[in-house]
């Protein structure tokens, strides 16, 4: 049962929505309280704005926190390799993070290579395309 809310603007999750950094899982979460879900990615976004870490090696890490055993979270793992790909990352520095990621357990193979592959695939028909 949706819970009355007053209309609470969402700056931060529109913007997380148009860069394609959006987990779907989130709408519930934002239709149920927007004023946390802004808070939240008010606090996870801290580390993107600031630090001295450029783009490509966030979102490996990304990729690594998505693909750990610990969590194995197939369209993070996704989300974060294209956007690792978009920073300027590559196919070797991906399998690498993937490899090392492999230490806490070899699901994280199981799960990021077959995606790796996907999206390494769709990169390269990208740049043959153009």
């Amino acid at each position: 049962m949706k819970r009355p809310r007053n209309v609470v603007a969402t700056p931060l999750c529109e913007e997380h929505i148009a860069r394609g950094d959006w987990n779907p899982l989130w709408d519930q979460l934002r239709e149920l309280d927007p004023e946390f879900m802004e808070a939240y990615l008010a606090f996870r976004s801290v580390p993107q704005r600031n630090g001295p870490l450029p783009q490509k090696y966030k979102e490996m890490v990304l990729v690594a926190i998505n693909a750990a055993t610990t969590h194995l979270y197939a369209p993070g793992v996704r989300r974060h390799m294209r956007n690792a790909f978009q920073a300027g990352a590559t196919m070797d520095e991906l399998l690498e993070v993937i490899q090392l990621t492999t230490v806490m357990g070899i699901h994280s193979c199981n799960l990021a290579v077959p995606i790796l592959m996907e999206e390494a695939a769709a990169v390269h028909a990208r740049s043959a395309g153009k």
